[in-house]
């Protein structure tokens, strides 16, 4: 098949979105597959293009067999809400036009959120009269409103109707959990036009091994039991309590890996309530990461305490699993349903530093049931979020959509 990828996010861009669409699409090639990704300059989460790139009209690149086409955007900071929006109606634009003119292919995929990447799809596929698969990932204008990213109840009608018109328009929607898939059936999304392909890892790149030397130089975590978050220091993540954990807990480093819209707020708190065990990386390379969960004792996957929040099933789950690292999961839902499911970890409330505490001495006062739990995570990550198997189920439903247009 000719398969065309629109996705706001690329590699080398290390978010979720942008390492799940990549780990797809390469195992797609490798299956035979033409693989088109039209995407934008990579320039996250700063606003500025990285190194070997530039915010032009249209450039070319290909990555391991993918035919990489990346067009302008307004590049804006992950923060703010005017200029953010800006970005995506641009990327919206830009990538229709693009897709719009694009030579043969035989099914349009698009990935959301960001929204707008979602509707760019959905008018690429309406003007080629192809078939649309439409990916979701979180939902829209829910969780933007959730966190206060958007204001005014016009502007969240607005989005809500066309979240709906995009609904409409898909062929088949696949979502990263059950979670979602109940929210689009309450939205009249019909059970059999949704598949769920859950987030995974690549288990040749994260697996369990030895820390590294130069990392806990590098963060000055020799000697010291260490709580790892490695992810978007965003909106929604809810990290606060980890500040008020860690004046309770001297002899623990709360390791923050990562940058997003709320890193140097935090950053700065932590500063000046003198919190030195609270330690930030900033951004990291993507490369990093797996050597850096090998580093660490314990995963601490966490988000606000907002309803929204119970079908959200993150992708750092799946990373620490395959790394053998047990979870402190403060996401009541459907995230902890899995870590606590597989034995892999424990819960606590969201946005609650004295449960964080208690969690944090119980697993550094009992290594071998933290071992265990890495163990159990392991375990179940081979079993049913292997990346390879998911990238295949995916493929198949995208060849029954283009099976079912022929006919």
């Amino acid at each position: 098949m000719r398969l065309l990828f629109l996705s706001h996010y690329f590699k080398p861009e290390g978010n979720a979105p942008a390492s799940r669409t990549y780990e797809h699409c390469k195992r797609w090639v490798a299956a035979g597959h033409e693989v088109t990704v039209i995407t934008s300059c990579p320039n996250v989460p700063h606003g500025r293009p990285y190194r070997g790139y530039r915010n032009r009209l249209v450039q070319e690149e290909w990555l391991d067999g993918i035919r990489v086409i990346r067009v302008w955007t307004f590049l804006a900071a992950n923060k703010g809400t005017i200029l953010r929006t800006l970005n995506y109606l641009s990327y919206l634009f830009c990538a229709s036009v693009r897709g719009i003119g694009m030579s043969q292919f035989d099914v349009v995929i698009a990935t959301s959120p960001q929204f707008f990447c979602g509707l760019a799809g959905s008018i690429v596929s309406s003007f080629r009269r192809k078939p649309f698969v439409l990916e979701i990932r979180d939902i829209w204008p829910e969780s933007i409103e959730a966190v206060g990213a958007v204001g005014g109840r016009g502007a969240i009608g607005i989005l809500a109707w066309l979240e709906k018109r995009m609904y409409r328009s898909a062929d088949h929607i696949v979502c990263v959990g059950d979670g979602y898939r109940r929210k689009l059936i309450e939205r009249g999304v019909p059970v059999e036009a949704i598949s769920v392909i859950t987030n995974g890892a690549d288990l040749s790149v994260y697996a369990p091994g030895a820390a590294s030397e130069s990392l806990r130089e590098r963060f000055g975590l020799h000697g010291k039991f260490v709580i790892g978050y490695v992810g978007t220091l965003g909106m929604a993540c809810g990290l606060d309590c980890v500040l008020d954990a860690a004046e309770s807990t001297n002899d623990v480093v709360y390791l923050l890996a990562g940058d997003g819209a709320r890193r140097e707020e935090l950053q700065r708190m932590a500063v000046e309530r003198g919190l030195s065990q609270v330690v930030f990386t900033g951004q990291l390379e993507k490369e990093e990461i797996p050597a850096l969960l090998r580093t660490v004792d314990v995963c601490l996957v966490h988000l606000r305490d907002l309803p929204l929040f119970q079908t959200v099933l993150p992708s750092k789950i799946f990373e620490a699993f395959a790394t053998s690292k047990p979870i402190i999961v403060g996401v009541h839902g459907e995230a902890s349903a899995v870590v606590l499911g597989a034995e892999a970890g424990v819960e606590i409330p969201a946005e609650d530093a004295g449960a964080l505490v208690a969690a944090v001495r119980g697993l550094r006062d009992d290594p071998e049931r933290a071992r265990r739990m890495g163990a159990n995570g392991r375990r179940v990550v081979e079993a049913y979020y292997n990346r390879d198997a998911l990238a295949a189920r995916f493929l198949e439903v995208v060849d029954e959509q283009v099976l079912n247009q022929a006919v």
